[in-house]
This record gives C-alpha cells, sequence and structure tokens, in this order.
C-alpha cells in the first residue's frame, strides 16, 4: 500500500508536472523546458555500486529483466578549489593531478598493498593487522597526506565523514577493494544506474511481485495502524477498510513520524537532510562535457563534518529532455541555515536554471520490530550510493524471517557505455 499515486515512496521518479506539483504548487512548468514525460527526476540522488550489495539483490531476483542500466560517465573529487577524477588503482594514482611526484609513489605503494593484500599470507601484510590497526596507523605507515586521505577516504570509501579513521582498517579495506573492482568492471566509473530513473526499481519489483500473487495498490491513504491489547499489529485502516496481516514493514512516515502514535513513539529524528535538485542548460564544468557524474566534497575541504555530494545525469539515462542536465546536491544539515552549507556544491555547478530544495528528517525506528511485528525502515540517509539502504534491508530480513538474506552471486549483463 502507498499513500502517493506513484511507486517509489520516498525514493520515487517524478515527470515536471509531479516535480512542480510537489515543490511549486502554485506555479506553471515552464514550457521550455520540453515534455512533461521526458522527465524521470529522482528525489533521492543515489548511484548503484558495479560490485555492491544492491547489484546482487537486482540479480538474484531477476529483477534486471524489467531494467535496463547504463554506466555513470565520471567519479570525481574535490580539492583545494577545484575538482579531478578518482584514481582507482595504482596506474591511475601516478597520473593523478590530486598529487604532486613524491606522494604519487607513496600512494602507488599504498594501492599496491591494498590490491597485494591477502589474508593467509603474512609475508602480504607488511606488518599491518587490518583488525587490530586503525586506518589511521596503515595512512600514517605509507606516509600518507591529509589531501591523499580524504579523497581515499571519502571518494573511494565513500565515508561520510572521519569517525572510521580511529577504527579497525578492515571496512575501510573492504570499501576501497568494492571502488576498485566496480572501476575495473565497466571503466569509466564504478557506479551504475537504471534508464529512466531510480523510480524504475520499485516499479519492476512491482512487476516481479505480482508473477509472485503480490498485489500492490497506489493512492491508498493509510489512516490507522492496528494493534492489539498487547500492542502487537493486527493490520491496516483505510478508510472504514482493515486488511490484517501477520507482519508489517513500512518507512518510517507511516509509523509516526513526527508525532506519537497514541503515545507510542515507534521513530525517531536523527538529523535532517538537505537535497537540492538543479536543472542544468550545460555539463558540470571541469567534467570533461560528462553526460553524468558524481562529485564529493570531503568535508575537510570546505571546513564541515559531514561531505557534500554531486550526482548529475542527463537525457542519455531518458530522466529528462535532451540539452537538459539534472544534478542533485546534497550533505546532512549541520547548522540552521541548511541552504547556506550547499553553497560549495551549487558553485560547481555553473549557471542554474531553476533549483528545488528540501529538508528531509532522518528517522530511525525505536525498536527492531520482534515484540509488536512491526518492522520500521530507516529514512534514505545523505550517501550518494545504495549500499546503507541494502544493509537496511538485510537487517528487516534478519528480524523479520530470523536467518540471513543469502543471494547468489551473478553478473548484470548488458550495461551500456
Amino acid at each position: 500500500m502507498d499513500r502517493n499515486d506513484y511507486y517509489g515512496g520516498d525514493s520515487a521518479s517524478l515527470n515536471l508536472t509531479q516535480l512542480y506539483r510537489k515543490f511549486r504548487p502554485d506555479q506553471a512548468v515552464p514550457a521550455e523546458l520540453g515534455r512533461d514525460r521526458d522527465y524521470a527526476i529522482d528525489l533521492v540522488p543515489k548511484f548503484i555500486i558495479a560490485s555492491g550489495e544492491l547489484t546482487k539483490i537486482l540479480v538474484h531476483t531477476e529483477v534486471t529483466r524489467y531494467l535496463e542500466f547504463k554506466q555513470i560517465a565520471g567519479s570525481y573529487v574535490y580539492r583545494d578549489g577545484k575538482i579531478s577524477k578518482v584514481p582507482s588503482n595504482e596506474m591511475e594514482a601516478v597520473k593523478s593531478p590530486l598529487m604532486g611526484l613524491f606522494e604519487k609513489r607513496r600512494a602507488k605503494k599504498f594501492f599496491e598493498f591494498l590490491q597485494g593484500w591477502k589474508d593467509e599470507d603474512p609475508a602480504s601484510h607488511q606488518g599491518i593487522s587490518l583488525d587490530n590497526d586503525t586506518m589511521k596507523t596503515v595512512y600514517e605507515k605509507f606516509g600518507l597526506e591529509q589531501g591523499t586521505q580524504d579523497f581515499i577516504g571519502h571518494a573511494m570509501a565513500l565515508y561520510l565523514d572521519d569517525d572510521y579513521i580511529n577504527k579497525p582498517a578492515r571496512p575501510t579495506y573492504e570499501r576501497i577493494v568494492l571502488y576498485s573492482s566496480s572501476m575495473a568492471r565497466y571503466g569509466k566509473s564504478p557506479y551504475i544506474y537504471p534508464l529512466y530513473g531510480l523510480g524504475e526499481l520499485p516499479q519492476a519489483f512491482a512487476r516481479l511481485s505480482a508473477i509472485y500473487g503480490g498485489t500492490y495498490m497506489l493512492d491508498k491513504p493509510i489512516d490507522e495502524i492496528v494493534t492489539d491489547a498487547d500492542g502487537k499489529f493486527v493490520g491496516v485502516r483505510s478508510g472504514n477498510e482493515t486488511v490484517k496481516a501477520k507482519q508489517v514493514v513500512g518507512d518510517p512516515s507511516y509509523f509516526g513520524a513526527g508525532k506519537s502514535d497514541g503515545g507510542k513513539v515507534r521513530v525517531v529524528e536523527e538529523g535532517k537532510v538537505i537535497r537540492a535538485i538543479c536543472l542544468l542548460k550545460h555539463p558540470i564544468p571541469g567534467t570533461d562535457e560528462a553526460d553524468s557524474c558524481q562529485i564529493i566534497i570531503p568535508q575537510n575541504q570546505v571546513g564541515r563534518k559531514n561531505d557534500i555530494y554531486i550526482a548529475m545525469v542527463s537525457s542519455t539515462h531518458n530522466v529528462c529532455a535532451k540539452d537538459i542536465y539534472v544534478a542533485i546536491v546534497s550533505t546532512i544539515v549541520e547548522t540552521g541555515v541548511p541552504e547556506k552549507e550547499i553553497i560549495p556544491g551549487l558553485q560547481l555547478l555553473g549557471p542554474i536554471y531553476d533549483k528545488f530544495v528540501s529538508v528531509s528528517p532522518l528517522y530511525t525506528p525505536t525498536a527492531d520490530g520482534k515484540a509488536d511485528n512491526i518492522f520500521i525502515t530507516n529514512s534514505y540517509d545523505a550517501t550518494s550510493h545504495f549500499e546503507t539502504v541494502v544493509e537496511d534491508v538485510q537487517d528487516v530480513w534478519k528480524r523479520m524471517i530470523g536467518t540471513d538474506l543469502i543471494l547468489k552471486k551473478r553478473e548484470i549483463e548488458g550495461v551500456q557505455e
């Protein structure tokens, strides 16, 4: 059941009419933007890591028969006022303008160490324990500068902040290997993206679900979560109809997000994320006229605690009219003036034709759902990829079913250049 008249909830892709209705209900859509049906603009900007967990789910479920994917053309990082391509292996590190000559040698050694690591071969460890030594220790062993640490930790390991530096190095090692292997798979960037926008993902799952007897109801308001005397889930009421089930799973907006539900607080706010959907009439400057890209602004570079992300797609992904580019700038809110916080990102875009800004609370459930059979997901976070979403899906699965979600490993075929 979905209260909206489109699939995907918070992660839907909207046409122009829906976009303006949501953000500017009193304004007509400018005619010069072209046809309504040429647009599928994501509310939440995320890319799919080619070798990541979401890819495994898409392939395992065979939902890929309803989807087509295209590569994202480039992955960039901001440093000292300009953007540069993120190197993904020792060969690219040697050519990267992000580092001076001596730093390149150190980075080359670092990447060779990562690629040569074998758990069972102590000779490959160079005296480092990934499980006991912190990432800080590893960086120091190779003598890497702060700026190099920034792009490795934020543009490759894709951490939102610097908390990871004082934790054991293994998760960071695994994230960098994931980035490098995803990059090696298709060549231009580690990311792929569905044609016609992210809203295609929930639609594809809806089609697959229908084959197995699932029913989808759009435009169906949810008026009450019905529980018994012990607080256990009974059903969901919409108007004067109640549908009953053993378990319910849903996003925080259906479970009292922002208000208490009959005295029971089911979700709590843990921060906010700001997103600015920007329509451009040109590619982002400094990206070699790329038709799509990701740019990460590490927090240290702009004196923040959290990174700023830019995700850009265009008509080659069938999400907007020809010669229009859609760039979404997002970050976790740190001050009382969120719009000022994304200025470093907006400044990289060049002239902006129009922008739509939203500030969304990030909710997490207060309980695991096992006691009342009400299973609630987290809000979509500020990360630019689906890895955290998949962790949440796996967590909800385990809470509901009691066992881990096990998937077969296969490849996505036919990704477009």
